[in-house]
């Protein structure tokens, strides 16, 4: 498992193809979640090549399945507030563990700022929704960390119920086929042409770099 604060994840090039942000809200067959909307609606934007995968996936899943998008662009000074959070709480939880390893562990649920995937806009996290557009059971909910999970939030846990299992194959299935590229610590988080799939594809440099809305 290659976790995003592996160095080889920040030694990637950065590049950006210039693709602009869509709102996924007006995206016709897209459901957008508002959990975690904010006022500017940035969550719900993401790159345009990105929402055509998105679509591709979406048309590969079996009748009556739809995906269902909680957040795409995240801001960088959000992701610096979530990655610095996430340590404290660490740090209290495990007063004994050392600043590496609470480094590394906080990087299993919150990307370091560095490397960030959210804020590029080429990553979502979604999950999947029946036909009465309700969350089917995916093992855990969307934005359970490894510490309250039990590690269940982990893409192949196994100690999962088997129907949870097999939906989350059925995303993975759809997501990857599209060329997306899963954080393996959440089943959820999908990303394109961002660093952690540069490294996970073998691209020389990424698609897109960080965006700043203002």
């Amino acid at each position: 498992m290659i976790l995003i604060s592996d160095p080889r994840v920040a030694a990637v090039p950065l590049g950006d193809n210039g693709e602009a942000l869509v709102d996924l809200r007006t995206v016709d067959g897209l459901a957008v979640d508002g959990r975690l909307a904010d006022p500017a609606g940035a969550f719900a934007r993401l790159r345009e090549g990105a929402v055509e995968r998105l679509l591709t996936a979406q048309r590969a899943l079996p009748r009556g399945l739809r995906l269902l998008v909680v957040e795409a662009y995240r801001p960088l000074r959000l992701q610096a507030s979530y990655f610095a959070d996430y340590q404290d709480e660490l740090r209290s939880r495990y007063p004994s563990w050392p600043a590496e390893r609470v480094f590394v562990e906080a990087s299993k649920y919150v990307s370091p700022p560095a490397v960030a995937p959210h804020s590029t806009g080429g990553t979502v996290d979604l999950t999947l929704a029946g036909p009465d557009g309700q969350e089917i059971d995916m093992g855990t909910a969307v934005n359970d960390s490894p510490v309250a999970s039990g590690n269940a939030c982990f893409t192949a846990a196994a100690h999962i119920p088997p129907p949870a299992r097999r939906n989350r194959f059925v995303l993975g299935a759809a997501l990857r086929s599209a060329g997306f590229v899963n954080y393996p610590t959440e089943w959820w988080h999908w990303s394109f042409g961002d660093r952690y799939w540069a490294l996970a594809t073998g691209a020389d440099r990424t698609r897109y770099g960080p965006v700043d809305l203002g």
